[in-house]
């Protein structure tokens, strides 16, 4: 691999510490080798000591010596001729120019589709743990979000005012935000998403909050210490839902409930997820297309979480996935109507072979 790993998910896997700009990773004959950099050298020999920590100064004087250009190609090639190896696999998202390179100096490049390293789908108890952390600084967020709006006043028009000013959801997205920083995550694209914005699963949201509408809040942090993500979606409303909210409240809800029931071992995620959808239209709750627009359940239940947002497996109508022990997955059903508003809940789970158990521990408080 070559990449840094901040943002590549399998990077931070292999080596377990954070590298801003783009290094060289090679695994030979199950061992770890990692190119540093004179800056990033000495944390990497104390921070990745299951990695052989190979000098990218050392590299490149040799370069010199053979009167080669000191590029990335060249060094990976280095490597890879003293081990007498002429053949690599790599991540499907691999440099395209940096593939060539390689090619044209005699090293056969092999892309691995899918999942790079299976082995991420299975948690063990150290990463259990860094996913709740992480779902504890969601929750901090989320606890403070929520505190915002019980506490904003009614006025003229429904608008809610916050402390004398208006409750707007970029004003929410910021207290959640500034919260999940002092507890130690990072928090992007926070959703605060009212009324008709929250209809559609993916809308930030934008503008001053009203009375009487659901509010979904989605809040999903990064520990700034692990990489890890925790993931939480409340829908709540100041004021007073109408009856048929209330019913949407209750139907998602029991959904979710109904997922975990269903959630296990060798359960296939496509099963899970159908139950839930039919679960849906028997309350009355259809799922399809109107006027051009998708009402009703029409996302997936849920998906894996770890070191990215959105990993496998999935829970939805098209997957072939199916649960194994091991796996944290989000379960996170939702109906969306324009004319009434949406509703999302979501919770954590991670299936052991006792059953799922639920990491996430906020409550569920739909009228404020």
């Amino acid at each position: 691999m070559v990449a840094d790993s901040e943002h590549d998910a399998n990077m931070l896997y292999a080596v377990r510490m954070f590298v801003p700009d783009p290094f060289i990773y090679l695994r030979i004959r199950g061992k770890c080798h990692i190119v540093m950099s004179d800056l990033e050298i000495d944390r990497a020999r104390e921070l990745a000591r299951h990695c052989e920590v190979i000098s990218l100064t050392q590299c490149r004087k040799q370069l010199e010596k053979e009167r080669r250009k000191s590029t990335t190609a060249q060094i990976i090639r280095i490597l890879l001729m003293r081990e007498r190896i002429r053949s690599v696999t790599v991540p499907y998202n691999f440099p395209y120019g940096l593939a060539g390179e390689l090619r044209r100096l005699g090293i056969r490049i092999i892309a691995r589709e899918g999942i790079f390293f299976p082995q991420r789908q299975r948690k063990n108890a150290e990463e259990v743990q860094k996913i709740s952390a992480a779902l504890t600084m969601a929750e901090v967020g989320l606890a403070e979000g929520i505190q915002a709006v019980r506490q904003a006043k009614i006025g003229r028009k429904g608008r809610l005012m916050y402390k004398n000013n208006p409750l707007t959801s970029e004003k929410l997205q910021g207290i959640i935000n500034s919260a999940i920083a002092q507890a130690g995550g990072t928090a992007t694209n926070t959703i605060v998403a009212g009324g008709r914005q929250a209809c559609d699963p993916h809308e930030r949201g934008h503008g001053v909050l009203r009375a009487n509408e659901p509010i979904i809040i989605d809040v999903f942090p990064r520990s700034q210490k692990t990489g890890y993500f925790g993931d939480i979606t409340r829908t709540v409303v100041k004021g007073r839902a109408s009856e048929i909210l209330r019913k949407m409240y209750c139907t998602v809800e029991r959904g979710q409930d109904i997922a975990f029931e269903l959630i296990g071992n060798k359960v296939s995620g496509r099963k899970v997820h159908e139950t839930i959808l039919k679960f849906f239209q028997k309350e009355g709750f259809k799922t399809g297309k109107v006027n051009g627009h998708m009402q009703g359940f029409f996302h997936g239940t849920g998906h894996g979480l770890g070191l990215e947002i959105h990993e496998p497996p999935r829970m939805s109508p098209t997957t072939t996935d199916t649960l194994r022990n091991g796996h944290v997955v989000t379960v996170e059903p939702g109906l969306y109507y324009p004319e009434i508003g949406g509703v999302r809940l979501e919770d954590v789970a991670y299936i052991t072979s006792k059953g799922p158990r639920n990491l996430t521990r906020f409550e569920k408080v739909f009228e404020l």
